[in-house]
């Protein structure tokens, strides 16, 4: 989750300048009230953790704004005014197969402070946002990037072409042009964000009519469009490939700025496929919440003007309270509007991007009536749970092993090629999940073998006393695709193949299998971890569910082990299948 740094003297600032600073109990009274755990507080910085499904609460501005009226219950009109600039923007049609969503907005007379210490704390958390809004709605720039650009060094109209490698400018903290090439190679955000140009031959940037490179988005902007001290009327841009996360990128930026007094002027953009559309979209969202869905959610049977201040209180508006009659004619799911039944139309903030469903809205509601308000009463919701067979199986598993004394671990789902295949002599069962930007060599790919995991858990453990018994049973990935296995390993002097093959038996006999149609075949030597001619495989019908056996010394040596070993692996899908019936 974002930690936010926030500055008392920036907050109280920001409310200031609407009128509104806040009144009665301390930050660390309400803004956990608010969804924001506060980590530390003192006199100048109030540290707060913002949950992931509330970006709004990002930026000093916007959790003023939520404050004022979660505080004061003060109304703060859910839509912005947005007037039209008649700045163009247009986007050519290359653009579909590199980065297809291009928005823009244009923000003017914003008040950056006073003094050169709070216009440098300004563009500071003015970063800062940007920053996280890229990490957390941005998917780290693969979704949605933005760009904050000093209005006043453009020329209109703007457009969004793509360019090849060799094209150059120069880029934001240089001095000196670089091709697009060098920016990928030697630019730190070059470097950092390079893997998402990967598979590209030509590349997207935006030019003013001067044809000067404002931004090589979502790498890097131009230098000379740096936001300054005296920088007063902003350009913001933001591209990406999901529109829902664009679009709230874009009014979260705007928003902030608007909060320190500045007016939001749209955008003209003529998209890749030639629709226009203006950016951003100021107004409120409209929606409907049946009553029926509050009152069983939280057990109130709260009136309209509970709902309302509510509401106010989370910055919405409550427009009516009225009798359905454009809804569903018979209710099958909870936030269904039925015909005759009571609803409320609700308006939500546009930048409030979390809500997308009825059921945020009660949330809400809850959150603003206050839950220590809410009556202690037992859930009067009975759902009946119905496992899942596979769920069965599985428990059947634990239960087994564990009556072996055997121990259940729970190992690291990363995991390396080396470890994986070449150590333990076991082929790739199908297609690699390999991580593209690897922290460590040990952590490289996604796992498809259990058993790696177990040995190198032992080897760390060697140190202590035998026997030593652990089992796994989790998610493996294969294809691009989850499966589940279950392995164990078992450091022992004097069990070998022959108590190998006696867990593998009791599984099997837990598991409900027909032992008179269970066959174990010997491993071919060097075909997976095991000594020759003390490996085996389990086949019923013909398909293989695993292997057991004795581990080659050589093996244990390469994950550093010199006690004896026995394990065995298995695959639980494959298991469920060919015994259709398990004990349950």
């Amino acid at each position: 989750m974002p930690t936010l740094n926030l500055q008392h003297s920036i907050l109280q600032y920001i409310q200031g300048i609407n009128g509104a600073e806040h009144s009665g109990g301390s930050w660390s009274d309400w803004l956990p009230a608010m969804g924001c755990p506060v980590e530390g507080n003192n006199d100048k910085i109030i540290e707060v953790e913002v949950f992931p499904d509330r970006p709004d609460l990002l930026s000093h501005e916007s959790l003023a704004r939520a404050a004022r009226s979660f505080v004061g219950g003060t109304f703060e009109d859910p839509s912005v005014e947005v007037s039209e600039s008649g700045v163009e923007m247009v986007v050519d049609p290359s653009l579909e197969q590199v980065r297809p969503v291009i928005m823009a907005a244009i923000v003017r007379g914003v008040n950056t402070g006073n003094t050169d210490t709070e216009k440098g704390e300004f563009i500071q958390s003015l970063m800062d946002h940007q920053e996280k809004l890229h990490l957390t709605l941005g998917r780290k720039r693969r979704f949605a990037s933005i760009g904050v650009h000093d209005l006043s060094m453009l020329s209109e109209p703007f457009k969004v072409v793509t360019v090849p490698k060799s094209h150059s400018f120069v880029p934001l903290m240089m001095s000196e042009e670089m091709t697009i090439k060098q920016i990928l190679e030697e630019h730190p955000k070059g470097v950092e964000y390079a893997h998402l140009m990967d598979g590209l031959d030509s590349f997207p940037v935006i030019l003013d009519s001067n044809d000067d490179i404002l931004s090589f988005p979502p790498i890097i902007n131009g230098d000379h469009t740096t936001v300054t001290e005296s920088t007063t009327d902003f350009f913001i841009d933001v591209t990406g490939w999901d529109e829902r996360a664009c679009e709230a990128c874009l009014i979260l930026v705007c928003l902030s700025l608007h909060e320190r007094g500045g007016a939001i002027e749209s955008v003209n953009v003529t998209g890749y496929d030639s629709d226009v559309a203006n950016t951003p979209r100021g107004d409120a969202v409209r929606h409907r919440v049946p009553d029926r869905l509050i009152e069983k959610v939280l057990g109130l049977d709260l009136g309209s003007d509970e709902i309302a201040a509510a509401l106010i209180k989370m910055g919405g508006r409550l427009i009516e309270s009225r009798t359905v009659t454009d809804g569903v004619n018979r209710v099958e799911r909870w936030a269904d509007c039925a015909v005759g039944e009571r609803e409320h139309v609700v308006e939500m903030p546009r930048w409030r991007s979390d809500i997308m469903h009825p059921i945020d809205i009660v949330e809400d509601i809850a959150i603003g009536y206050g839950y220590d308000n809410m009556p202690e009463k037992l859930s009067k919701v009975h759902l009946d749970a119905v496992p899942l067979s596979s769920s069965h199986l599985e428990r059947r598993i634990r239960a087994s092993l564990r009556s072996l004394g055997i121990q259940e671990t729970l190992g690291l789902t990363l995991s390396n090629e080396r470890d994986q295949f070449k150590r333990v002599r076991w082929p790739a069962r199908g297609g690699l999940s390999v991580i593209s930007n690897p922290i460590t060599r040990d952590h490289t790919m996604l796992r498809q073998y259990l058993l790696p995991s177990l040995l190198k858990l032992l080897a760390a453990n060697r140190h202590h006393e035998l026997p030593q018994k652990v089992y796994e049973l989790g998610e493996v990935v294969s294809d691009s695709a989850n499966s589940t296995r279950v392995a164990w390993a078992c450091a022992e002097v004097g069990g070998g193949f022959t108590a190998a093959k006696g867990i593998t038996q009791a599984l099997l006999r837990d598991l409900g299998a027909d032992m008179g149609e269970v066959v174990f075949e010997a491993t071919e030597e060097a075909q997976g971890p095991w000594i020759a001619g003390r490996g085996a495989r389990v086949l019923i019908s013909g398909e293989e569910l695993g292997q057991f056996g004795e581990i080659d010394p050589t093996v244990g040596y390469e994950f550093g082990l010199r006690s004896p070993i026995h394990a065995g692996e298995f695959d639980i899908e494959a298991s469920g299948r060919l015994i259709p019936r398990p004990v349950l």
